[in-house]
Order: structure tokens, then C-alpha cells, then sequence
């Protein structure tokens, strides 16, 4: 081969694997199984909060219930100042939400939400919205990666319908579940700007927003 042709050659492969390093990767198909579970060890401003759990079961007719149970507080010795408890439950059959129930006591102010497909539709009784939910919504329990693909979430706590914009800001190294990975970064943009992870199989590895001026941080404890 001609030196100008192996130079040529060279070129070529350099640019062919510059765009390859480019493109971005996109998270795999991942769905979850019974038995599964996501544990998060929650952070306020680096310091222990709680802990965010979402286990998956098998429900009637093989149908999958995600459970997501999340436990917040914060004080000043053995005195609390602060407490969130999140009870929440969805169930999908065929990829399809066909009901949700959520009840949250934020600090002493209690709200809750059911929500049942009848039919094409989702109807929603909550404690901020009573009606049909849009047809694109998510429940707004970040497990589910088609999130990021989504302008409509439900509230699991209070049936709010949140206008949502999805802007995916890149790949990052992360720690999650005591190791270095590779992971997806998105910003869900609504009242409160949501940072999230997931790995390339499409997992939740990571969350951190703030709130009142504080830095919030999930790190993943497991997940299997």
C-alpha cells in the first residue's frame, strides 16, 4: 500500500472513531422483574436524610406493581424538625399504567391519589387533580426511563399532572452502588429542576436537586 493511501486509511479510521466517541449512547431497554429492587441512600447537604426504595412484585394475572416507599427527616439531635413519608404503588400489565395509588405526609400535611384505566384513559382522583390524565403521562416515581421521554408526569403524591421539559445534558462517571459507571445525565425542568441518572441498560443510578437552597443526593445503595 502506497503511503499516501495508509496516511488516507489512517485519516479516515481517526474521524470514523472521533464521531463514534460523539454519539451519544442510548440507554438500552431495560424492564424490571419481580424480586427486583432500587435503594437510594438519600443526602441533604452530604449529611444522611432517609432513604427512596422502589421494590417490583408480581400482582394478578402477571401483571408487575411497583412499590416506592420513601422516609426523610431531619432535626437537631433527638429532636426532628422535618419529616416526609411517601407510600406509592403503581401497576402495569402489557407496558401499560393501569392504576396507581400514592399517599404522602409531608411535614404533617397529608395528601393522596388513585388513579385506574378505564378504558384508553386514566382517571385521576387526587388531592390536586380530579379528571383524565393526557395520554403521554408518566408517574413522576423516576424508576421508569420513558420519563425522559415525556412533556407530562402524575404526581404519586397529590394526582397533579406536571408539565414537564426533558433536556438531556450528557454522560458522566458516577458512583452508584459502590462502583464507577459510565451513566446518562437528564434535567427534568418543571417546578422543582430535577437532575437524573441512568446507566446504558436504561436503570435509575442517580438524582440531585435542590430545594430551599439545599443540595438533595441519591446515591444508589443497590439494585438487583
Amino acid at each position: 500500500m502506497a503511503i499516501k493511501s495508509l496516511l488516507s486509511l489512517l485519516i479516515s479510521l481517526a474521524f470514523v472513531a472521533a464521531a463514534r466517541a460523539e454519539m451519544p449512547v442510548t440507554p438500552g431497554n431495560w424492564q424490571p422483574s419481580a424480586g427486583d429492587e432500587i435503594r437510594f441512600n438519600v443526602l441533604r447537604q452530604g449529611q444522611a436524610f432517609g432513604s427512596h426504595a422502589v421494590r417490583f412484585e408480581e400482582g394478578p394475572d402477571g401483571s408487575l406493581i411497583a412499590r416506592t416507599d420513601v422516609s426523610l427527616k431531619a432535626g437537631l439531635g433527638p429532636v426532628t424538625l422535618y419529616r416526609y413519608q411517601l407510600e406509592a404503588a403503581e401497576t402495569w400489565a402489557g407496558g401499560q399504567l393501569v392504576k396507581v395509588s400514592g399517599k404522602v405526609n409531608d411535614d404533617g400535611k397529608r395528601r393522596s391519589v388513585t388513579a385506574a384505566r378505564e378504558g384508553a384513559a386514566l382517571k385521576v382522583k387526587g388531592s390536586d387533580f380530579t379528571g383524565t390524565a393526557p395520554k403521554e403521562v408518566v408517574p413522576a416515581s423516576h424508576w421508569n426511563y420513558a420519563q425522559t421521554k415525556t412533556r407530562k408526569l402524575l404526581s404519586t403524591e397529590d394526582g397533579e399532572i406536571l408539565d414537564v421539559r426533558v433536556d438531556r445534558l450528557g454522560r458522566e462517571t458516577i458512583t452508584a452502588g459502590g462502583k464507577k459507571i459510565e451513566a446518562n445525565r437528564y434535567r427534568l425542568d418543571s417546578a422543582i429542576d430535577v437532575d437524573l441518572w441512568y446507566d446504558d441498560d436504561g436503570r435509575w443510578v442517580k438524582l440531585a436537586f435542590e430545594a430551599r437552597g439545599q443540595k438533595i443526593e441519591y446515591v444508589l445503595d443497590r439494585f438487583y
